[in-house]
C-alpha cells in the first residue's frame, strides 16, 4: 500500500512489488549545497544524478520517500515526444527552439533506456515501441501524418492499418494507428527507486519525510526550510509537478493536479498470452484516453482518468475493470488485485513548463501524464542550465509563469470538461 495516501488510490501494484529500498533519512540541522533540488520523482531524480555526476553537491529533499508521487505509480510507458506533432512544435516555437524540443522530446526515451542500461537499474525496462492506437477514422489519419512527420525527422515511427493494430493488441476494437519504435515500458517505482540510488552513488544527499516549508533569498543563494533543518544553497529547481503546492507562487496555478488512475489483475499465466503479445504499452486516441500494457509477471493493467472525490474515482477504476472485459473477453472471471492512482499535472497548453522564477530559482513540470520520458529529461535540461548552458541554448524553452485563470473552480472545470470529453468520444468525434 502506498503510505499516507488516500485508501481509495493506494493499493499500489508498483509499491506492492518494488524492491527493498532503505527509508530516506529525514533532514535534520543546517546543509549547504550548490545546489537543491525540491522533489523526488524522475525530474528531481534526474536532475540529481546528472549534477552528482558532474561535481555538483547536491540536497534534495522529498516529501515523503523517492518516487512516493505520480513518478511511482504511472503506467510506467515510456512515450517519447511531445503531444503536438513535430511541424506544430517548431511553427509555434520557431525552426531553431523547435527542432532542439523536437530533438530532446524524442530522445528522450532513449535517455531512459540509456540510464536504466549505465546505472545497471532492474525496473523490467522493455524497449517494445510505444503504441498508438485510433477509435475512428479521424484519429487514425491524423496518427499516420504524425507518423510521416516523425519520420521526415528520421525517426523509427511507423503507421498501422486495423489488422496490424488488433495483431499487436488482441482486440479488434481499434480501427489502425501507429507505433514508435523508440518507446517501451518499465517498473516506474523501480525505476525510481534505481534513480535515487544512482544519485547517492554520485554523492547526492537525498532527504525523505522533509517538505520544504519555506524558500527565501540567502545572500547570493537561498535558503530552504524543512520541519527539521535548513538548505542553503547558491541555485534551487522546483520539482514537484501535479504535488505542487504554494512553497513559490504562483506556480501551483499554473498547472492542473488531474487524478489518473489505474487497476490490475493478478498474474494471467497462458491466458494473457493473447492479450499484447509483444508487450508494447498502448495509448488509444480518447479525449478520456486509456493506456493499457502487461507487466513482467504477466498481469494486466488498464489506466483511465480518475475522479476528484472517493466515490467518482472507485466508478471509475469499476469501469476500467468493466472496459477491459470488454475489449478482452477472455479476462472475464479473472482477478483484480491492485486499484491506485495520483496526480498528473496538466497545462493549459499541453506542453511541459520550464520556468526561470528568478535569478538562480528554476522550476520544470506539466508532463501531461509523458512524464517517464519528458521528466527525466527535464531533469537533465535543468541540470545543463545549472552547469552553464545558457536559458537560450537550452533544449526547452523557459517561459514565464502564467497561471491558469479561475484555478480555484478547477475541479468544477475538470468534471464538467470530462463529462463534455466522455460525451465526444461516445460519438465518436
Amino acid at each position: 500500500m502506498i503510505q499516507n495516501e488516500a485508501p481509495v488510490i493506494a493499493n499500489s501494484l508498483w509499491t506492492a512489488t518494488a524492491h527493498p529500498a532503505p527509508r530516506s533519512t529525514p533532514l535534520t540541522g543546517p546543509e549547504e549545497a550548490d545546489v537543491a533540488i525540491v522533489g523526488g520523482g524522475f525530474t528531481g531524480l534526474s536532475a540529481a544524478l546528472h549534477l552528482a555526476e558532474a561535481g555538483i553537491s547536491v540536497v534534495l529533499l522529498e516529501a515523503e520517500e523517492p518516487g512516493w508521487g505520480a513518478s511511482g505509480r504511472n503506467g510506467g510507458q515510456v512515450n517519447p515526444g511531445l503531444k503536438d506533432a513535430p511541424d506544430a512544435v517548431e511553427a509555434q516555437f520557431g525552426a531553431e527552439a523547435g527542432r532542439r524540443m523536437i530533438r530532446m522530446s524524442g530522445g528522450a526515451g532513449q535517455l531512459v533506456f540509456d540510464l536504466v542500461r549505465r546505472h545497471g537499474i532492474e525496473c523490467d525496462a522493455q524497449e517494445v515501441g510505444w503504441i498508438r492506437a485510433a477509435h475512428t477514422p479521424k484519429s487514425r489519419a491524423e496518427f499516420h501524418d504524425l507518423a510521416d512527420q516523425w519520420q521526415r525527422r528520421g525517426a523509427a515511427v511507423e503507421p498501422l492499418g486495423a489488422q496490424d493494430v488488433t495483431d499487436l493488441i488482441g482486440t479488434p476494437v481499434y480501427c489502425g494507428g501507429l507505433i514508435d519504435r523508440r518507446g517501451g515500458n518499465l517498473h516506474p517505482l523501480n525505476y525510481a527507486l534505481g534513480l535515487a540510488a544512482a544519485a547517492r552513488r554520485a554523492g547526492a544527499r537525498i532527504y525523505g519525510q522533509s517538505r520544504a516549508t519555506g524558500l527565501e533569498r540567502a545572500g547570493a543563494g537561498f535558503r530552504l526550510s524543512t520541519a527539521g533543518g535548513q538548505v542553503t544553497a547558491r541555485r534551487v529547481l522546483l520539482c514537484t509537478n501535479g504535488y505542487t503546492d504554494g512553497l513559490r507562487p504562483p506556480l501551483a496555478r499554473s498547472v492542473i493536479p488531474v487524478r489518473s488512475v489505474q487497476v490490475a489483475t493478478a498474474p494471467l499465466g497462458d491466458l494473457g498470452e493473447t492479450i499484447l503479445p509483444g508487450r508494447q504499452a498502448p495509448s488509444d486516441s480518447r479525449r478520456l484516453l486509456l493506456y493499457f500494457r502487461r507487466d513482467a509477471a504477466g498481469r494486466f493493467i488498464m489506466g483511465g482518468r480518475g475522479a476528484f472525490s472517493d466515490g467518482g474515482t472507485a466508478r471509475q477504476l469499476a469501469a476500467l475493470r468493466q472496459v477491459s472485459e470488454q475489449m478482452f473477453p477472455q479476462l472475464k472471471g479473472v482477478s483484480w488485485d491492485y486499484a491506485w492512482g495520483g496526480f498528473v499535472a496538466a497545462t493549459a497548453d499541453h506542453y511541459p513548463h520550464l520556468h526561470l522564477l528568478e535569478d538562480g530559482l528554476m522550476a520544470g513540470l506539466g508532463y501531461n501524464g509523458r512524464g517517464v520520458a519528458m521528466g527525466t529529461a527535464m531533469g537533465k535540461v535543468m541540470a545543463d542550465w545549472v552547469l552553464g548552458t545558457p536559458v537560450s541554448a537550452l533544449d526547452f524553452p523557459v517561459t514565464p509563469v502564467k497561471p491558469v485563470p479561475f484555478h480555484g473552480f478547477r475541479k468544477l472545470g475538470v468534471t464538467a470538461a470530462i463529462g463534455g470529453y466522455r460525451l465526444l468520444d461516445a460519438l465518436g468525434l
